[in-house]
């Protein structure tokens, strides 16, 4: 496990790295970052979702030299979408630093890229041929270029863009880094490489085998400002024995942790922050059932040997489906059925088609409960909690008290009553639950050539099921909870 604390970068890069909330490299990030900071040429083989964004970004964002109002870095990539999805990510490494980022692309007014290219940008994103118009034009000067980056060369060369950015690269000084990245290496890329890089270093990532099995996979497609209600209310329906969310930054991690214990929950969150101590303390307390809910981020979960989750809700989506299929690893243990439900924005439904392209399974659209199924779902784990209790048999002292009742009142009436005495009704406490960015729009089976751009200012439903709503409840009958299979806890102190 390599974190982007070991790495040796910048303060300021460590701080926004840190405000994107990422604490561990992938695999591809591990294994670039080091050498790109060496200055070292390098041929990535990686396939969309591992992070290779950040892994050449990093190393570019720490050369730049933000005193020097020159152009330092160029990214070639095959479409607008990634090329803004990429100028997304490198305005968030390079907030630290203040890098000046700026991406060009066609469908734009060309003249407003040549004004904020007049403002100075430190490093381009862009398509081959908006590139090639602005060295036409002689707006886009490129004799300061260190780092050249080519994403997605074998996207490139099927969109046949190779003689241009064989032109693109006799522009660029010799004296130069380059790191190109495709999934697979075909003899035109392979022979761009011998050209234009010198001793490249071979970063090979296997595209691995993900699968899970003995979990079923949800999701429910929910807007930031809805997420915790809903959160509540499906967890109200399910009743989940033991449950782990996953958020995406710390700040998330500890805001929900809060917002749930307010709710009723005993709920307590895992990150970074903590001193090992008190991650210990409170994965102890998780996994002895003092508290029913761990809320953590990917980092603080990996590893973890829990046995007895039945739900992982992904509060957040992850930024690549390696993380996904760790998530909801923590379930489905064992041979039993675990259950895994993800929130999606709709703008990263592309992230949630990418995980399905990678574990080779399509999740099953849920439909958000409402107050009333959060009830019904609360009444049900009542009276699953009174059957419990008729089949201990131990009511011996109790039924003395039960006989004059039912010489005053009516059975049915009694009954009605108990449920309505343990049944915890759906908590609407005030809660806050700052709003995160969503993840950078990411490009889904679209192709253009069509190659606009500005800087990147300051900051960061459908699809449901038909014919009656589906929660994914369980039978909680025969659970390992015993008659608590329906149980929520309450802390004493909250």
């Amino acid at each position: 496990m390599t974190k982007f604390k070991d790495l040796n970068l910048s303060a300021e890069t460590l701080r926004a790295i840190d405000k994107m909330g990422f604490e561990e490299a992938t695999p591809i990030q591990a294994d670039t970052i080091p050498l790109g900071l060496a200055g070292k040429d390098i041929i990535g083989q990686a396939q969309t979702g591992t992070g290779k964004t950040t892994a050449f970004g990093v190393p570019m964002v720490e050369k730049i030299d933000t005193k020097n109002d020159s152009i330092q870095g160029l990214i070639i990539a095959p479409t607008r979408e990634l090329a803004i999805q990429v100028s997304e990510e490198l305005y968030k490494i390079g907030s630290g630093k203040r890098a000046r980022v700026l991406a060009v692309y066609g469908g734009q007014d060309i003249q407003r890229q040549i004004r904020a290219l007049k403002q100075r940008p430190h490093i381009i994103v862009g398509t081959p041929g908006r590139i090639l118009d602005h060295i036409n034009r002689r707006t886009l000067k490129l004799e300061n270029i260190q780092t050249l980056v080519l994403d997605e060369a074998d996207e490139m060369l099927n969109m046949g863009f190779i003689q241009d950015i064989e032109t693109i690269l006799s522009n660029v000084p010799t004296e130069r880094q380059t790191l190109l990245f495709s999934a697979t290496m075909p003899g035109p890329i392979r022979a761009i490489a011998e050209r234009f890089m010198k001793d490249p270093e071979m970063i090979r990532i296997k595209a691995k085998e993900m699968t899970v099995s003995n979990i079923d996979q949800y999701f429910v497609k929910v807007q930031q400002r809805d997420k915790f209600d809903i959160l509540a209310r499906l967890m109200d329906v399910q009743t989940p024995e033991l449950a782990i969310i996953f958020g995406r930054t710390k700040r998330r991690v500890d805001e929900l942790a809060n917002a749930l214990s307010l709710r009723g929950y005993q709920a307590e969150g895992i990150h970074g922050d903590l001193t090992q101590a008190k991650r210990l303390t409170v994965l102890n307390r998780f996994k002895s059932g003092k508290i029913d809910v761990l809320v953590a981020t990917d980092v603080a979960a990996r590893g973890l040997d829990i046995s007895g989750v039945t739900h992982v809700y992904n509060y957040d989506i992850p930024q690549d489906p390696e993380s996904y299929v760790h998530r909801i690893g923590r379930t489905g243990r064992a041979g039993k059925e675990g259950m895994a439900i993800t929130f999606v924005d709709p703008r990263e439904m592309s992230y949630l088609r990418e995980v399905e392209r990678t574990t080779k399974k399509r999740m099953t659209p849920m439909e958000a409960p409402t107050w009333d199924d959060a009830l019904s779902g609360q009444q049900q784990a009542a009276v699953t909690e009174l059957e419990g209790a008729i089949t201990k048999n131990e009511l011996t002292e109790y039924r003395t008290f039960a006989k004059n009742l039912l010489d005053q009142y009516n059975p049915e009436d009694i009954v009605a009553a108990a449920v309505k005495l343990i049944t915890k009704e759906p908590d609407r406490t005030p809660v806050h639950i700052t709003n995160e960015s969503s993840l950078p729009q990411k490009r889904d089976n679209f192709r253009s050539k069509n190659s606009g751009g500005g800087y990147r200012k300051s900051g960061g439903g459908g699809g449901r099921q038909g014919g009656g709503r589906s929660y994914g409840n369980r039978d909680r009958k025969g659970s390992s909870g015993g008659s608590g299979g329906g149980r929520r806890k309450y802390s004493s102190n909250s």
